[in-house]
């Protein structure tokens, strides 16, 4: 079974959870098939405090805008139930699953913490690793692959994870599937019941044959691989 991928975001009162400051609105999207489903999680939420001026300026939203909002501990259970058994996608992950456990803790001691019933990627980790000593926050990311479309005035939560779905999509390979294009139809259409594909009537492709030197090279490199992994090379075999 595919595993079931859900990409979220939230937005707090500030940035330490240690100082008290508490989760303002979630959102999570439902991928199915590496593609945004219609399917998500969005609240609002009262945190019981108030917002700090610079978490305001970030995401817009103010003291006033969450006096008639759910407590956490009221949309808890249905918070689970839609996450439960995925794996999340979370940019800077520690920052959010840090304030979403605090809130599960506030609201009840019997319940877990996210990862005991998720798996978590983190796509600011695979950012770094791929994009190494360059800007990998979310809105240089969606500049770098070229995603648009978005008002970007403000954060959101729900706005965000969005984002981030386009994000991660390209951050893990772009399309999943790809089509090779023969003649107006594509190969899988012609060979449903095949793993490999004949292609047939190629002709005048030509021929390049190798110098002594770059035989040499190849040898040598071949040489130095299995020296260093103490092992044959699959090039031996051919």
């Amino acid at each position: 079974m595919a595993k079931k991928y859900i990409v979220l975001d939230t937005e707090t009162t500030g940035l330490e959870v240690k100082q008290g400051h508490r989760v303002i609105e979630i959102g999570a999207v439902l991928l199915n098939d590496r593609k945004k489903s219609e399917e998500h999680f969005h609240t609002y939420l009262n945190p019981s405090r108030l917002i700090d001026e610079e978490a305001s300026k970030v995401h817009g939203i103010t003291n006033s805008d969450l006096e008639d909002k759910p407590f956490f501990d009221e949309i808890a259970e249905e918070f689970i139930s839609f996450i439960e058994g995925s794996t999340l996608v979370i940019h800077n992950a520690p920052f959010d699953l840090g304030f979403l456990n605090n809130e599960l803790k506030l609201a009840s001691t019997s319940y877990p913490n996210l990862e005991e019933i998720c798996e978590v990627e983190d796509s600011l980790t695979i950012a770094r690793n791929k994009y190494p000593g360059q800007r990998n926050s979310l809105d240089a990311l969606a500049s770098r692959y070229n995603i648009s479309g978005y008002d970007r005035t403000f954060h959101g939560a729900l706005l965000d994870a969005n984002i981030l779905a386009d994000v991660y999509m390209q951050l893990t390979g772009g399309q999943s599937k790809f089509e090779f294009i023969s003649n107006g139809a594509s190969l899988s259409e012609k060979n449903n019941n095949s793993k490999n594909f004949v292609i047939d009537q190629i002709d005048n492709l030509p021929k390049i044959n190798a110098s002594k030197s770059d035989i040499k090279e190849h040898e040598k490199r071949i040489s130095e691989i299995e020296k260093k992994y103490s092992t044959k090379t699959i090039w031996r075999k051919y």
